[in-house]
């Protein structure tokens, strides 16, 4: 019988629990103890893949209150534990050579930002709504390398050389950590030609398509990747729209199911 989704495999708790910080608990009035970890987390999957509301968590599961589950993800997130194991993993794969470094994908998606917030704007595709965008680089795989969260009204173009300065070390292999590809492709939404050269400054060899050009040129077959990660990205409810006003809250949720992706790729070697 298939595990539910946000069950936290024994494989993956091996390697996020030493990631996690130790509360010390007080001696004198040390109040309730505290909610295993483990069921926490299966309480923050809960949320991020059927995008219930926080008030609204199951309790008869196990997984403790909306509260204790929105805490747990925000301290988490500000001790970069998300970070940290998406560099573990991305290392694993790595070792594994599972990593495509022939070449970056780069790309974004606009969704809806309901409640406001920070790194929110009006998007110019949903006529001027409140929203946000994903910004995502992958390996050739589609291997999710690093996220951003900007307003729905930044162009694409603005991240791109973020999207590369974000890619973390990525260690596994002998010599140097890894966090440079060789090729960068991109659609026409990144068409400028001063980004181009500092994208070619950096040894990377820019491949984006041109404005005014036909179609078909065979990009395609490259970018398709990245494509479905954003499909893969999006099979989580809680990321198809944006319910969260603060914006590292959000963000917390983009690391978090980057890790599951990547992970998923680590259990293809299996």
């Amino acid at each position: 019988m298939r595990a539910s989704p946000w069950v936290v495999s024994d494989e993956l708790w091996e390697r996020i629990e030493p990631l996690l910080p130790r509360r010390e608990r007080r001696f004198r009035y040390p109040g309730r103890k505290p909610l295993p970890d483990r069921d926490v987390l299966c309480g923050i999957l809960y949320v991020l893949h059927t995008g219930v509301q926080w008030e609204y968590l199951p309790k008869e599961l196990g997984f403790g209150s909306g509260m204790t589950c929105w805490r747990r993800l925000r301290d988490w997130n500000e001790t970069g534990v998300w970070q940290r194991l998406h560099e573990v993993l991305l290392a694993e794969l790595n070792a594994a050579s599972r990593l495509d470094w022939s070449r970056c994908v780069v790309d974004s998606s606009h969704v809806r930002a309901l409640k406001g917030g920070n790194h929110t704007g009006p998007s110019p595709v949903d006529r001027g709504r409140a929203g946000s965008k994903h910004h995502l680089i992958t390996d050739g795989h589609g291997t999710p390398l690093a996220i951003l969260l900007t307003g729905g009204n930044r162009n694409d173009v603005t991240q791109l050389l973020p999207l590369l300065d974000a890619i973390p070390p990525v260690r596994g292999r002998v010599g140097r950590p890894r966090r440079k590809p060789d090729a960068l492709f991109a659609d026409r939404g990144y068409d400028h030609d001063a980004f181009r050269d500092q994208v070619r400054e950096r040894g990377i060899v820019p491949a984006i398509a041109r404005r005014g050009t036909r179609h078909g040129t065979g990009l395609g077959i490259y970018r398709w990747v990245i494509e479905r990660s954003f499909a893969w990205l999006h099979g989580f409810r809680r990321l198809r729209i944006r319910w969260e006003r603060r914006a590292d809250i959000h963000e917390a949720f983009l690391r978090l199911a980057c890790c599951v992706l990547t992970h998923r790729q680590l259990g293809s070697l299996c």
